[in-house]
């Protein structure tokens, strides 16, 4: 598209003209598409619907009945088959239920009651921050306000998050307590960590003797077009000395079922056994018929590089129809600029600023539902009211494709409507 920000006030009111019909014809379809949430498609979820068949056979391979009581950190053949494809010793991992949220939350309760390593509870300090980058999940930033906690944000880069700014921070400031990761294809903007990254955020001072690194890798086997090697953080932590510093997170939410999968947690020896001792007065264990389950459809960590490949081609033409759109309605106009994702859930988008609340409302307005704007910043507060979270998977091509022509329409009304005010 020719560029709409170089175009004179007369040439505006033009286009405008002309966007403004097409956005009432659109009005006139009756849409009612919801692109809120990154949920998988029944298409998606269908894959999996073998594992819901009936069990005959309730015994882990070391003979273990799976219908009584026990086993706190989960079966060892699903910790196994999680350790072959997270690279992860399955003596540093426990089972959890079917979401790492779940675990996420649980773990910073503990920080916050009872403390780590001897340090005092969190929940006893005067205040307690934590580094957010943003662009980020939404959940994430909703643990950290509802325990009251500062969040702090940080610019992403390429290559994950300004390391000058969080080292920075971290070293100054012993009331900064951790960091948010998601290190490979991240919510929302598909970028994968670097080594440097990694190797940085494991290396680094800090000056709360307890900081923590929350590591959720929530797409760590999602690639839709290249699959992105990040450097396991466990092991750099290790390398440097730190290996107390990082929770390791992952689920097979958006592998097998999000409302019935399994999560885990991984940290170091020392972790999992300060992990345990609590989690002993929560819980006699998580569902081990489901941790079965899982493991009897996917045999092994191959198996579940092979179900990946599956949902992959059931997604990628969901996000080439998504980058074609854009690319076609909107490149070169210089209202609007876009992450090209090589795996994950999203594709995040930066309108021009202060347009992200109104592209949003005049979606809703003509029958599609997007994120919020600013859902991706601490507080709910984007300070250019320009980013975006487009989910595409749960839609169907042709029902993503009618919500993505509306989207184009409303990014051009708004920023042509936005500019005629200056």
């Amino acid at each position: 598209m020719e560029s709409v920000t170089e175009r004179s006030r007369e040439e505006l009111l033009e286009l405008k003209e002309e966007v403004d019909k097409a956005y009432e014809e659109f009005k006139g379809m009756n849409l009612a598409l919801d692109m809120s949430r990154g949920k998988p498609a029944p298409s998606q979820v269908d894959c999996a619907n073998a594992m819901l068949k009936e069990m005959t056979d309730y015994h882990t391979k070391g003979g273990m009945d799976v219908r009584n009581y026990g086993v706190l950190e989960g079966i060892p053949d699903i910790r196994e088959l999680f350790g072959e494809l997270l690279d992860i010793p399955m003596d540093q991992i426990i089972i959890g239920g079917n979401a790492s949220l779940n675990l996420m939350f649980d773990a910073m309760m503990r920080l916050y009651v009872f403390g780590t390593m001897g340090e005092k509870p969190w929940g006893q300090l005067e205040k307690v921050k934590f580094l957010c980058p943003s662009p980020g999940y939404d959940r994430h930033f909703t643990i950290c306000e509802t325990l009251g906690m500062e969040m702090i944000p940080i610019e992403m880069t390429a290559t994950g998050p300004d390391m000058d700014q969080v080292e920075k921070l971290a070293a100054e400031d012993e009331a900064i307590k951790g960091i948010w990761c998601v290190p490979k294809y991240s919510n929302p903007q598909g970028i994968c960590y670097s080594d440097e990254t990694v190797d940085r955020l494991a290396s680094m001072k800090t000056a709360a003797k307890d900081f923590k690194i929350f590591w959720d890798n929530a797409y760590g086997v999602h690639p839709i077009f290249e699959d992105v090697k990040v450097k396991n953080i466990l092991d750099a932590c290790e390398e440097a000395g730190t290996k107390n510093r990082p929770y390791y997170f992952f689920s097979t939410s958006k592998i097998s079922f999000p409302g019935a999968g399994v999560s885990l947690i991984a940290a170091s020896d020392e972790n999992i056994a300060e992990i345990k001792k609590i989690m002993n007065a929560q819980t006699i264990g998580y569902d081990k018929i489901n941790q079965l389950r899982h493991v009897q459809f996917f045999q092994n960590a191959e198996g579940v590089r092979k179900h990946m490949q599956i949902l992959a081609d059931c997604m990628k033409p969901k996000f080439e129809t998504v980058l074609h759109t854009l690319e076609k309605e909107l490149a070169g106009s210089g209202l609007i600029s876009w992450e090209n994702p090589k795996g994950g859930y999203f594709v995040s988008v930066d309108v021009l600023p202060g347009c992200a609340k109104e592209v949003v409302r005049l979606a809703k307005e003509a029958g599609v539902v997007l994120t919020g704007a600013g859902a991706t910043y601490p507080y709910g507060n984007d300070p250019k009211d320009s980013n975006l979270r487009i989910a595409p998977t749960y839609p169907t091509v042709e029902e993503l494709q009618q919500a993505m022509d509306l989207f184009c329409i409303c990014v051009k009304k708004a920023g042509i409507e936005k500019m005629l005010e200056k």
